[in-house]
């Protein structure tokens, strides 16, 4: 019997609900990667106003500080806490990129998902690969700053979508190689891969982040926050922006506008999990059977090996074998 091809709008549904019914998975294992930046970040700012506010009695009291060299040395050791957990977290938040598709392939066979650590070492062993491959996306990002190629750079982004998956179902690829399978699949399917990526992004960009800013706002947790943020906030000069029409802006608005950048942007980063369940179950619809493109059994057997004590899904560590018997 010949395979029934799902529709965009039965894959968006699908990814949503393999989502929502690992939540509480997907939160733990996301929390580090998203909570890391913001801590990281948050820790870096915070030293850093406290000591440019005590730094002139520090100045009075000790005449090292009066040295040039050693403000800016100290300055760099105080900021090297916080700057290691954000690229700790930062790191990890990538590598879920890729992590997240080989944990979709649990979830396809038993609805759940478990062995974390086993899927995100399958990614890091590949790790000069990976990077690569995100090399690749920032020059294409960098590109894709400039006015001149936003039309070109958007039609692309529509035929890389795949990249990530191409890179964990095969592995035998290079980054570039990811990229031109990518275009591959897509080609011929660009309307319904489009389709896709708006109902993603109405959903996981716009959609949740406003639905939970404005309970924070009704529930006045966004007031609450902003109120925090005022001794900072106090220290900034005044914006005024009345030659262009927007009048002062209030440290009350900045503040509130800080917090709903922030809320939404852990929120995106929360749903990172649902987008590249949505991408993988693209993948295998584009990609026939899925079988034949999925990680090889080596690299998932050393992460069996390094994890040995944890369950493994056997559908998992088959991949390279059903591989080998298709292209027999």
């Amino acid at each position: 019997m010949a395979k029934k091809k799902q529709t965009p709008l039965n894959i968006f549904t699908e990814s949503i609900g393999l989502y929502f019914s690992n939540f509480d998975k997907f939160i733990k294992y996301m929390s580090f990667p998203v909570l890391g930046q913001i801590a990281g970040l948050g820790l870096v700012f915070l030293i850093t106003f406290f000591y440019t506010k005590h730094l002139p009695v520090l100045i009075e009291k000790y005449a090292l500080f009066n040295d040039f060299n050693i403000l800016i040395l100290i300055s760099i050791l105080i900021t090297l806490p916080g700057l290691a957990i954000f690229v700790k977290a930062f790191w990890e938040y990538l590598v879920a990129y890729g992590a997240v598709n080989s944990m979709y392939e649990n979830m396809s066979k038993s609805g759940k998902v478990y062995d974390f650590d086993a899927h995100t070492e399958l990614i890091k062993r590949r790790t000069m690969p990976f990077i690569g491959l995100w090399f690749l996306f920032g020059v294409f990002s960098l590109i894709a700053v400039c006015p001149l190629f936003w039309v070109i750079c958007a039609i692309l982004a529509v035929y890389f979508v795949l990249v990530f998956q191409v890179f964990t179902f095969e592995p035998e690829l290079s980054p570039l190689g990811c990229v031109k399978r990518s275009m591959g699949l897509i080609k011929g399917h660009f309307a319904s891969t489009f389709m896709l990526m708006l109902f993603a992004g109405v959903l996981t960009y716009i959609f949740i982040p406003q639905v939970i800013i404005k309970i924070f706002e009704v529930a006045r947790i966004e007031e609450f926050l902003a109120n925090m943020l005022f001794p900072l906030i106090n220290q900034l000069p005044e914006l005024n922006f009345t030659q262009y029409g927007l009048g002062i802006i209030s440290k009350n608005e900045i503040a509130v506008f800080t917090i709903q950048t922030f809320v939404a942007q852990i929120l995106i980063q929360y749903t990172l999990p649902m987008r590249s369940i949505l991408w993988s179950l693209w993948y295998k619809e584009l990609a026939g059977t899925g079988k034949s493109q999925r990680p090889s059994e080596k690299l998932m057997e050393a992460s069996r090996k390094k994890y040995g004590k944890k369950r493994i899904d056997k559908n998992i560590l088959k991949r390279a074998a059903e591989k080998d018997d298709n292209e027999a």
